[in-house]
C-alpha cells in the first residue's frame, strides 16, 4: 500500500539535493531520517576514547538509576525521606 506525505516546497528541495542517483525518495527520506551508518562514523574516536564514551554512558544511566530510586522512595514513603 502507497501513502502520500504532503511536505513544505523547501523540505522537498532540501530532501531533493541530498537524494542520491541510484535511490528513491523514499530511500533518501529513510536515509536522511535514520542515524549516521556505521561505517560512516567507524574511526572517528580511539579505542580508549570509546571506552570513555561507554564509561561517561554508564555512569549517566547510574545516576538516572539512583534518582529513580529516590524518587521512588520518597513517593512509596508519603514524601518522607528515611
Amino acid at each position: 500500500m502507497v501513502k502520500t506525505i504532503r511536505v513544505s516546497e523547501e523540505y522537498h528541495e532540501w530532501l531533493s539535493a541530498h537524494k542520491k542517483d541510484d535511490e528513491t525518495m523514499e530511500e533518501t527520506l529513510r536515509r536522511m531520517t535514520r542515524g549516521p551508518h556505521p561505517s560512516d562514523v567507524a574511526g572517528l574516536l580511539t579505542e580508549d576514547e570509546a571506552e570513555e564514551a561507554k564509561d561517561a554512558v554508564s555512569r549517566l544511566r547510574g545516576g538516572d538509576r539512583d534518582r529513580l530510586d529516590a524518587a521512588r522512595d520518597t513517593f512509596e514513603n508519603g514524601g518522607r525521606q528515611e
